[in-house]
């Protein structure tokens, strides 16, 4: 894991990849339990035998499933020390580019945009490539905005 001490060392890596994440198994339990904390019971996602017949013949993750991966993803790349904290400020540019089967593994590759210092912290924008074993197409690419405050 990267660590990066402070905001001035985060601003010298702007245009930067910060690293790549080790592989994460998606399997059933993980995205039943994601099903269960969103009441999003959707057969594609929790009905392996008829998920079986349907396009992918087999389940698949939520969507917005790959998207929550992110912060676990990006604690394996980097960290910022010397913050008072860190707040989720919003997202732009999410897209879903390929399915993420039950089974298949999945990886972040996050590189850091940019930066914007303001009175309540510096919002830090950072482009997330989920990456899908043996894909040719990412999973998941979205930019995080986060605001950090030293």
């Amino acid at each position: 894991m990267r660590v990066i001490e402070g905001l001035d060392q985060l601003a010298a890596l702007v245009g930067q990849e910060l690293g790549v994440s080790d592989w994460l198994d998606i399997d059933q339990a993980r995205i039943d339990l994601f099903a269960d904390a969103t009441g999003d019971h959707q057969w594609i996602h929790t009905e392996p035998i008829r998920a079986a017949s349907g396009p992918y013949g087999k389940t698949i993750a939520h969507g917005y499933l790959t998207l929550a991966l992110l912060p676990l993803l990006s604690e394996r790349v980097y960290r910022v020390d010397g913050l008072a904290m860190v707040l989720n400020y919003g997202l732009d540019k999410v897209r879903f580019l390929a399915p993420v089967l039950v089974g298949s593994r999945v990886r972040n590759r996050p590189v850091l945009i940019s930066m914007t210092s303001g009175p309540a912290g510096t919002r830090v924008i950072v482009q997330h490539t989920v990456e899908l074993e043996g894909s040719d197409r990412p999973a998941c690419v979205a930019e995080q905005i986060r605001l950090m405050v030293p």
